[in-house]
């Protein structure tokens, strides 16, 4: 990085000196050395900027360039024979359309660069072979979720994710609420985003692209999904619905959680802590390590007790899985009393004493 100031520094002086020597545009030494500097730090800035913008975009924005000033070119010639022989206006209208139509192909070919495939060029850019398939878009609610982070750093999660301008928006809204309870979410968003950024082996690109028309963010989620046929990643319910009816791929993290949670099957034993009473007569509520419900028959007068139930049924919704059981006194007996046993034995050497000789 020192390098690279040092390269930097180096360029705008040799620039500078330059200018104050050669005088360009007739200007005296001081005001052209003035000159020089600033165009040195414009390039400068310029070249820092290109550093963030991936390979796709700089070559969209090359490309746009170029058919923008040919277009101008073609331009140019329409004028000198539409507009009468003047002095002044000609230049300035062939000056005035080579600037309009180099910024516009430059920004249009910008937003468009990353839709191109380099994979068809056969690996002649290098390493870079994301396809606009593999982005993925995150929504206000899984960033605050905080999960996704998680999953990231188990590198499961291939591509790059892409982050709106309009959910960072939303996400500082809820940052600067008057709620605390809002604040704090918002203000945890904004962590784990952080967090996201600093992961080497992943790629974060905040993309500038929103539609006005549209009020709600969870349509300019789907639109913008739509925009650059890519996924969605979400935890939110009817996010997920709704995208679904647009055609739009989702990838709900709760549902991620409910197909990682242990397989329990009708018939097994399981150790629970009641926790609270069911709704229903003598039942117990019970709630494993990543949050299932278990609803337990017969353990009412248990709560506070950790006991063996016998698992009855599995209830698998979209909401999460419950798990049915019943509570057997004859199989908390079996347990507790091969427990005591193992106690036995591992006391007994002890009682015994050390061995005589």
């Amino acid at each position: 990085m020192s390098e690279l100031i040092i390269i930097r520094a180096l360029f705008v002086i040799l620039i500078s000196v330059s200018a104050f020597f050669l005088k360009p545009f007739g200007l005296d030494s001081i005001p052209a050395g003035a000159l020089g500097l600033a165009f040195g730090v414009v390039v400068v800035l310029c070249e820092a900027r290109a550093r963030e913008v991936s390979l796709k975009r700089l070559i969209g924005a090359a490309i746009g360039s170029v058919l923008g000033i040919f277009g101008s070119y073609l331009i140019s010639l329409v004028l000198r024979q539409a507009v009468p022989d003047n002095s002044t206006t000609i230049p300035f209208l062939q000056l005035a359309t080579l600037l309009l139509m180099t910024y516009v192909g430059l920004v249009v070919g910008a937003n468009k660069g990353d839709m191109l495939n380099l994979t068809a060029l056969g690996g002649v850019f290098g390493t870079e072979k994301v396809l606009k398939h593999s982005f993925k878009i995150l929504d206000t609610s899984v960033i605050i979720d905080g999960r996704i982070a998680d999953i990231a750093e188990t590198g499961f999660l291939d591509g790059s994710l892409v982050i709106p301008q309009f959910v960072l928006r939303e996400l500082q809204l809820v940052a600067d609420s008057a709620d605390s309870m809002k604040r704090n979410r918002g203000r945890r968003g904004l962590d784990i985003l952080q967090r996201i950024q600093k992961m080497p082996e992943l790629q974060v690109q905040i993309v500038e692209d929103d539609f006005p028309q549209v009020r709600e963010v969870d349509m300019k989620l789907i639109e913008l999904a739509k925009l650059y046929s890519c996924k969605v990643v979400t935890n939110d319910f009817n996010l997920n619905k709704v995208a679904q009816l647009h055609g739009v791929d989702v990838l709900n993290i709760n549902e991620l959680a409910n197909a990682l949670k242990p397989v329990v099957l009708p018939g097994e034993t399981m150790r629970v802590f009641i926790l609270k009473e069911g709704k229903e007569y003598n039942q117990g509520v019970a709630y494993l390590d990543d949050g299932t419900m278990v609803v337990v028959d017969n353990a009412k007068r248990l709560i506070s007790k950790t006991i063996d139930i016998a698992v009855t049924s599995v209830l698998q919704t979209t909401a999460g899985k419950m798990i049915f059981g019943r509570y057997d006194d004859r199989v908390h007996a079996v347990h507790d009393k091969h427990q005591d046993k193992g106690k036995e034995r591992e006391a007994s050497p002890q009682a015994a004493g050390p061995p005589q000789n």
